[in-house]
């Protein structure tokens, strides 16, 4: 998505919601006209379109690329008027000669507000590069987080997203070892006036138990999304992910025990090295068991440096059509989910001609509504895997 802030530079943001809170930092940091490509390097895809979207801004003016595709390949993105900016050093304001050096936190606000709690990974998951591009997990202060947060609902937001690259490794950084589940009910109980609150991407093996209590509390939003990657206890082992299959069905009907009409997202990963049909189909009947209605999936794509790129790979053609069949499952139970919502009042969100339901579904209004605003309404449609009013 491209973020043009008013009087400072533009912003592309690609990749993942903590580069997406770091869009009004970026933005004020940089030079005034220039164009700031915050890349990801999750997939060779991702990488492809960063260094277009490089081609497309210079034709503007100066451009600036960070994120992680950036920082780990940044001979990908040398050109004339391009300059390199790692990760470490994106928010530093002693980094940026010409920026204002205002806006420090990892905080966007849009129609909704992306607030960064911790950065970083400490994990090795054979096929991910995060790692490499981000350095070790890095936390925010509870108190500083819930600050964070009070000024946005002060400044009239309705919803502010938790993010981060590891979000559910929150604390362990921290004095006392908070934990990700200690935060979001510190966040509801001291800012009582925040309508919704909204959890980014989750880990299977780190979800502690007063996080899954949170979801008791309905500002909560009822829409949690798993990093699951398999369903296949061999494919999980061999990514080097600390869950077992098993754990992400408790996981879900713990989640379901606390809220029962919770929405379950996952992201998966077809093909990965050595996956066989047994393999995949354990993935697809892992989407029923979880009824996981978002489906994030995507081919394996081989990363530079990393141990899954040196094992045995699953020809793309093959790769591709097992992507295919789930999200094709993945389109069936959305549809199932939004068929159900169809007549009964939902609260909104607006994004202007869209809005997001507390279940994470994309609503269409008839007409443009105010950015930010809640807005209740009816769905009379469902189609292209969103509700229309």
């Amino acid at each position: 998505m491209t973020d043009a802030v008013r009087a400072v530079a533009s912003v592309i943001t690609h990749g993942c919601r903590s580069n997406l809170a770091e869009r009004d930092a970026l933005a004020s940091l940089a030079p005034a006209g220039a164009t700031v490509v915050n890349s990801c390097a999750v997939t060779a895809g991702a990488v492809r379109d960063a260094r277009s979207a490089v081609r497309s801004a210079l034709r503007q003016g100066p451009v600036i690329v960070t994120g992680c595709a950036a920082t780990l390949m940044p001979e990908r993105f040398t050109a004339a008027g391009v300059i390199i900016m790692p990760n470490a050093s994106k928010l530093d304001p002693s980094a940026w000669k010409h920026g204002t050096g205002a806006v420090r936190a990892a905080v966007t606000r849009q129609s909704r507000a992306f607030v960064a709690v911790q950065d970083g990974c400490d994990h090795d998951c054979t096929f991910c590069v995060t790692r490499l591009a981000r350095g070790p997990s890095r936390s925010i202060a509870v108190a500083d987080v819930v600050a964070r947060v009070r000024a946005l609902v002060d400044a009239g937001v309705n919803e502010v997203v938790l993010t981060g690259i590891d979000t559910t490794s929150y604390g362990v950084d921290l004095p006392g070892r908070p934990a990700l589940g200690a935060l979001v009910q510190a966040v509801l109980r001291d800012v009582p006036e925040l309508r919704r609150l909204r959890l980014s991407s989750l880990d299977v093996a780190e979800a502690d138990p007063a996080l899954v209590d949170a979801f008791g509390d309905a500002r909560l939003m009822p829409h949690v999304h798993l990093s699951l990657q398999s369903g296949d206890d061999l494919i999980l082992k061999r990514m080097k992910r600390r869950h077992a299959r098993a754990d992400a069905v408790r996981l879900v009907e713990r989640l379901k025990a606390a809220r029962p009409d919770i929405a379950i997202g996952a992201d998966l990963i077809a093909g990965f090295p050595t996956e066989g049909e047994a393999g995949h189909m354990n993935s697809l009947s892992l989407m029923r068991d979880c009824n996981i209605v978002h489906a994030h999936v995507f081919p394996y794509s081989a990363r530079p440096r990393t141990a899954a790129a040196r094992m045995p790979q699953v020809p793309p053609a093959i790769a591709k059509a097992r992507a295919a069949a789930l999200r094709s499952e993945g389109e069936k139970r959305l549809n199932m989910l939004l068929n159900r919502m169809l007549g009964a009042p939902v609260e909104t969100v607006s994004e202007g001609m869209q809005g997001i339901t507390p279940h994470g579904v994309k609503l269409r209004y008839r007409s443009l509504q105010a950015r930010g605003s809640v807005v209740v309404t009816t769905a009379s449609a469902v189609g292209s895997g969103m509700l229309f009013e």
